[in-house]
This record gives C-alpha cells, structure tokens and sequence, in this order.
C-alpha cells in the first residue's frame, strides 16, 4: 500500500459518516413529522455522500483492487474505527437529536480544518462537505434548544440523553498513531487543539437550551483501536447484508 497512514486516516473520519448514516437511516418514516422526517433522512444522505468521496480515495490509496463499495460493506467489525458514540441506537428523538449534534459540532470542526490540508483530495471533500454539516449542526442545534426548552417531558428527555451521551464525546479527540503522523504531515487534523473550543461551542447551546452541562469525567472508548459496543454488530448485519449474501452481484 503506497501510504498506510493515509489510508488509516481516511477510514478513521469517514467510518463515523458511514455509521451514523446507517443509524439515521433506519428512521426512514419513523420521524415524529413528515419534514422533520425528510431532513434526517437528507442529512443520512448527505454523510453517505461524503462517506463514498473518501472509500473512492482510499480505495485508490490501497490499490488492491477493492473499490468502495467492497472497503464499505466488506469489512469486520474490528477493523472499523468509528467512534463509539455514532453507533448508539435511536432510542427515542431526544437520543437522537443529543447525538446528533455532539457529533456535528465536532464534525463541522473538522471539516473547517481539513479546508486547509495540503491533500487535495481532502481539502476537495472538506470543501463539499463543510456545507451540508453547517446545515446538520443547525439542525441539530435548533433542536436540542426547541426540547430543552420546551415542555417538561421534553426537556427532561433531552436532559437524559446529553448526560447518556456525554462519556462518549472524548474519543472525538483521541488520536491513533495514523492521526498523529498524518497531522505532522500537515494533512491530517490534530483535533486534541480544537477540544476546549468544542467543549465551549457545546455548553453555550447547553445553556440556551436551559439544560444543564453535565459533571461526569468518565469516558467511554476504543472505537478507534476498533473495540465496539454491542450495537455495531447488529448494524454491520443490516449494512453488509446484501453484499455478503449475494457476492459479486451487479446491478
């Protein structure tokens, strides 16, 4: 493989926009109304879009053979290195507006720096992208403050799934020795830098919201080094269903 970092790389950011695409895809007509139905669904739409930009260049990266469909789908689970927060079930709308935006806010993070890598394919990626994830922290973050201060079930629901979400957003800023290498290189993003300005951005939202910020220092992590909880299975069984069974199928 022409550079292993890279490619480590690539998967590292684009396996968080596969599976949380995946997980908002399965509210398809589950919305609780028709527009805000549509609007998950685009934004599910949108993270797959990114998702095949980055297969296509690590594909190119492994020269192998595989394509993206095959580095999508084809993979174990331990060699998927999405964080563990983007892989929790939609267990009501407060869970998934709450992990929604604890993932855009960091995402539009990311996207904004990686504008100013020195890979061109990236920069042409974060470029596209830097659009459509301003529009899903808006509407995420428009949201989170609608529940948080709206009726007291409402508020109470939000409330628990910020505080179940909470441990999770510290991976966001682990960073693997592929991180680190390709950072130093000027092309990958040393996001340990943007940790304090994600935890600011967070509360403020929090605060308008009139939810509180919450206290807890434990974290929850290793989807990076590729150990998941007990969902991912179940949602690699969903995405790679038809490729397993039906290989080298055409269309």
């Amino acid at each position: 493989m022409k550079d292993q970092d890279l490619y480590n790389y690539i998967l590292g950011v684009a396996d968080n926009s596969l599976i949380l695409g995946q997980r908002l895809g399965e509210l398809c007509g589950h919305g609780p109304n028709l527009e805000t139905d549509i609007a998950l669904t685009n934004i599910a739409l949108d993270l797959f879009g990114q998702t095949r930009s980055y297969y296509q260049y690590a594909a190119k990266i492994a020269g192998d053979g595989r394509t993206e469909d095959d580095i999508a789908m084809l993979r174990n689970e331990r060699d998927y290195k999405n964080v563990l927060l983007v892989e929790q079930p939609n267990t009501h709308f407060g869970h998934v507006i709450a992990r929604q935006f604890l993932f855009d806010v960091y995402h539009l993070q990311l996207m904004n720096a990686l504008q100013h890598s020195k890979d061109e394919m990236l920069v042409a990626i974060a470029r596209k992208g830097v659009k459509e994830v301003s529009y899903h922290k808006r509407f995420s973050g428009d949201w989170l403050k609608r529940l948080g201060d709206g009726t007291d079930e409402s508020k109470q629901n939000i409330q628990e799934a910020i505080d179940h979400f909470w441990p999770y957003t510290d991976e966001l800023f682990d960073m693997t020795d592929s991180d680190k290498k390709i950072a130093d290189q000027g092309i990958g993003v040393d996001m340990t830098t943007l940790k304090d300005d994600y935890y600011k951005q967070i509360s403020e939202v929090l605060e308008e919201a009139t939810l509180t910020i919450p206290d807890n220092p434990y974290s929850k992590r290793g989807g990076k080094q590729g150990i998941h909880t007990e969902h991912m299975g179940y949602i690699l069984t969903e995405l790679q269903y038809m490729q397993r069974t039906y290989p080298n199928m055409t269309w």
